[in-house]
């Protein structure tokens, strides 16, 4: 029996060794993800997203406290900044909720970003597709950093929570049209912190103020909630919210299949431009030709737009 094959039947070590070959971006990849891409399809994906500090870990600890009473499983994948130097995960799903390291129906993976745009490294979807088809109920995916760098966690989430704090405002008028792309909810945390309610006034005539169809029966009416996720303040009425968030998906379902369609055809040429970068830095490894222009643009002799100009006329 293969690891994939282990991993669908539900064995928990299957999914680690298989989640650590998608991390090191192994040439198994393209054997393995066929065989789940159809699997599953059932997990709600929560996306967690705001500027470093805003408390995302620990309101998706809350968050895991309240769906573990309702019996569901959670697997929580947090994008964490990398290493300049390994490349690895700075900091480790060890340090993070630790309250639930024993139980076994609760599986927390980080994952560097590898310097990957938007702080989502390519992995992060195959991830999730493995979470997705061992069985999780939910999948909550916690990214660095905010703004237009991050409207990728839509590719990957079917609710997004865009967290800030009262301290964030420039944050808010230097990237109002991205949250407004990014975000499905808007949380306002450290709550008890002053300013919190000038900031939550301040995202609601932001949503106030977006697509003249926002509050229409197909178009979802982004709500802006205040939490204090130290004290567990908030939790529950932002669950209800992602859940009735989820409901509305699926009324409107046209809407809901577009998207998807648009996250597939992202999806596809994604893959198919990492493995032609692929094929292309193999190529330069072994042809002399090339490896002569690279030389040429890194001594500044050519420039990389007349070079890219020739490879791409020889191909």
């Amino acid at each position: 029996m293969d690891l994939v094959d282990q991993m669908l039947g539900g064995n928990i070590k299957a999914l680690t060794r298989l989640v650590t070959l998608i991390e090191n971006q192994s040439p198994q990849i393209m054997k393995i993800m066929p065989k789940i891409y159809k699997k599953g399809g059932k997990a709600l994906v929560i996306g967690m997203t705001g500027p470093p500090g805003a408390g995302k870990s620990t309101l998706v600890d809350q968050l895991i406290k309240l769906i573990r009473k309702e019996k569901k499983t959670v697997a929580v994948l947090a994008i964490d900044p990398s290493s300049p130097f390994s490349g690895g995960a700075v900091l480790g799903d060890r340090i993070r909720m630790q309250s639930h390291a024993q139980d076994l129906d609760v599986f927390i993976r980080s994952l560097g970003s590898r310097g990957s745009y938007g702080g989502l490294s390519r992995a992060t979807k195959e991830i999730v597709r493995l979470f997705d088809a061992f069985g999780f109920d939910v999948i909550l995916v916690e990214t660095v950093g905010v703004g237009q760098s991050e409207l990728s966690i839509m590719e990957v989430s079917d609710t997004t929570v865009v967290v800030l704090v009262p301290e964030s405002g420039d944050t808010v008028q230097t990237l109002k049209a991205g949250l407004l792309e990014i975000a499905n909810i808007f949380v306002v945390n450290k709550s008890d912190r002053p300013n919190a309610s000038q900031m939550k006034h301040q995202l609601m005539e932001m949503v106030s103020l977006g697509p003249a169809t926002l509050g229409s029966p197909t178009q979802w009416a982004i709500p802006v909630l205040q939490t204090q996720a130290v004290k567990g303040t908030g939790i529950e009425e932002l669950w209800d919210k992602t859940l009735e968030h989820i409901k509305f998906l699926k009324k409107n379902h046209e809407a809901f299949e577009h998207k998807k369609q648009q996250e597939r055809r992202g999806e596809f040429l994604e893959i198919l431009t990492l493995a032609y970068q692929k094929e292309f830095l193999r190529r330069v490894q072994k042809e002399t030709s090339l490896k002569t222009l690279l030389e040429e643009v890194e001594k500044g002799r050519k420039d990389p737009y007349t070079a890219a100009f020739q490879v791409i006329n020889k191909t």
